[in-house]
């Protein structure tokens, strides 16, 4: 049973299961966001549109012996809708993160530098180097860095 639970606070404490739990309770908070956006704001325009079309109503009602069933297909077609909505409001808030992640950062990048090679082998040379480790060769100028 010890080494049992020694195994469990290992699991427990790797960085990837504390980053889901962390993204559960994210994803938790931003539903209700998400569903505030598409129910309070995109669904009223959407029943403005349609002329207060309500598919929820909608059913076929299928005659059984001693009574009736029916197939509630107005809540599927309701539900595809707010998947669509919401799938869209989602795709338009990271692209909006992901623009203002590129925005923050593109001064930030450092410039890499590609490391001179010997014109003769084309192995890596020092930078500053006059001569080649690898086939040495006399290098016509000291070897210079170029930015990519």
């Amino acid at each position: 049973m010890k080494k049992f639970l020694e195994e469990f606070k290992e699991f427990i404490n790797r960085g990837n299961v504390m980053d889901l739990a962390v993204a559960v309770v994210i994803g938790a908070a931003f539903t209700a966001i998400v569903n505030s956006v598409v129910s309070d704001l995109i669904m009223p325009i959407v029943s403005g549109l349609t002329g207060g079309l309500d598919f929820s109503n909608m059913k076929l009602i299928i005659p059984l012996g001693a009574g009736e069933s029916a197939i509630a297909y107005g809540n599927f077609i309701n539900a595809v809708i707010q998947f669509l909505i919401i799938a869209f409001v989602v795709f338009l808030i990271v692209k909006a993160l992901n623009k203002a992640k590129d925005l923050s950062a593109k001064g930030k990048h450092k410039e890499e530098k590609e490391t001179p090679k010997c014109p003769y082998c084309l192995e890596e040379v020092a930078e500053g180097a006059t001569r080649c480790p690898h086939c040495t060769a006399e290098l016509p100028e000291p070897a210079k860095a170029t930015v990519k």
